[in-house]
């Protein structure tokens, strides 16, 4: 009786192993059949999610700038680096498949790879680091700086394939600025391209306009039209970038202004937030040394740009703004006028020899503020029954002679200058024409 009892306690025990050794190579075969029909996988990483729709990724290789070179990395970085788009590629049983995309989302830190239908894909991931552009653009150059005054023909057209950056002083401490016919000096911001003028004394960047659906040097596409500087030409304070009737108003738009303003409010309101409000942009309105200011039509005058640009045949720029009230800058910063609607201005004509082309002489066109057309600074010249702004002439040279008629009402181009601010920072890039700074 015993060993009858024994006997169907073993078989009880043998008959639930066997029930538990099934239940788990049920569930082993369940999980691997699952496994293999799965269309979307997430890999979680240390600072991110990789999401890729194909069970049999190899997962991934990252590497991250260190230098000129790359380090291969466990882990996307979370922060310092942006994601090369470029550089990174997948491959299909070792060999590089283009028609595989990959696309980083810093914001939610997802990298995306598609479409992966063929088993056996690994992808190559570069990350390069964020570089602050004011880096870059000093980064292993000589700065040089200029003697002044200086003949009225004075131009420079560059000693090298980078071009030449001097320094000098402004309202805010030292700024470096290029000279002559830089190769390295161009920025892609707000789908439009630019040329880097200056790095502003409070670090901020001072940029112009040069083309949109491609990099402009000459021609109309380095500008947005031609606009009069203003209507009215018969009483100097239309000289103004802003007006009133007496010497520093503010209470009137030019005309040139509110074409800046509107092609800002259609362009570059959703990039404000890289934008500087405190740089501003000097419209001198000084008088030269001997003349007292006034409106009335039959009185002729001359403001201070005149003087320090050529009235003897001598050049002495200066990046200061003498007046504050002459600092045009928008209600929200912290110093100038507070009259602009938008931070957006023009050139000086003092940023004009600064950067190397010479006063009414033969012109230079190997310099990068040549562009072969008339376009406009924002620099008061004089008053004589007409009045008078500083122009460019299409030689290549600062206009500013009484004898050569170019009165504010002319049709002359329209180059934006806005000032980025001073944290913009960039990814890889040379700075040339065809790989110009990307500001991030």
């Amino acid at each position: 009786m015993k060993f009858e009892v024994l006997k169907r306690s073993n078989l009880k025990r043998n008959i639930l192993i066997g029930v538990i050794v099934v239940a788990i190579i049920s569930a082993i075969v369940l999980n691997f059949t699952r496994a293999k029909y799965r269309v979307t996988e997430s890999i979680p990483l240390v600072n991110g999610t990789i999401n890729y729709s194909s069970a049999d990724l190899n997962v991934v290789a990252i590497y991250i700038q260190n230098g000129n070179d790359y380090s291969k990395s466990n882990t996307i970085p979370s922060s310092g680096y942006t994601f090369n788009e470029e550089a990174s590629y997948c491959t299909v049983n070792g060999e590089e498949d283009t028609s595989i995309t990959v696309s980083y989302d810093a914001s939610t830190q997802s990298l995306s790879v598609s479409p992966l239908t063929t088993k056996g894909t690994k992808c190559y991931l570069y990350f390069d680091t964020v570089k602050s552009l004011k880096d870059v653009i000093l980064a292993d150059r000589t700065i040089q700086t200029r003697t002044f005054p200086t003949s009225n023909g004075t131009s420079i057209v560059g000693s090298n394939g980078q071009g030449d950056i001097y320094q000098a002083e402004d309202n805010d401490g030292i700024t470096y600025y290029f000279a002559g016919n830089p190769t390295d000096n161009w920025v892609y911001f707000g789908d439009f391209y630019w040329r880097v003028i200056r790095i502003n004394g409070d670090g901020t960047f001072r940029i112009i306009y040069s083309g949109d659906e491609s990099a402009q040097t000459t021609g109309t596409g380095t500008q947005i039209g031609t606009s009069a500087f203003n209507s009215s030409i018969d009483v100097s304070y239309y000289v103004g970038l802003k007006y009133s009737n007496y010497h520093h108003g503010t209470t009137t738009n030019s005309t040139i202004l509110s074409v800046l303003n509107t092609w800002y409010s259609n362009n570059l309101l959703s990039y404000d937030d890289k934008i500087d409000i405190n740089a501003g942009f000097c419209g001198d309105r000084e008088m030269e040394t001997g003349y007292n200011w006034s409106a009335t039509p039959s009185d002729s005058i001359y403001y201070k740009a005149h003087e320090r640009l050529g009235s003897n045949n001598t050049m002495n720029p200066t990046f200061k703004c003498i007046d504050n009230n002459d600092l045009y800058t928008i209600s929200s910063s912290n110093n100038g006028n507070k009259s602009l609607q938008y931070p957006i201005g023009l050139i000086t004509a003092d940023e004009v020899i600064y950067a190397g082309l010479p006063m009414d002489w033969l012109g230079a066109s190997d310099n990068y503020l040549y562009t072969g057309q008339f376009y406009w600074t924002m620099t008061p010249y004089g008053f004589n029954s007409i009045a008078q702004v500083f122009p460019i002439w299409s030689s290549g040279s600062l206009g500013g002679n009484f004898l050569r008629s170019y009165s504010v009402n002319m049709e002359f181009g329209v180059r934006p200058v806005i000032n980025l601010s001073a944290d913009v920072t960039i990814s890889s890039s040379d700075g040339t024409q065809s790989n110009p700074y990307v500001i991030s």
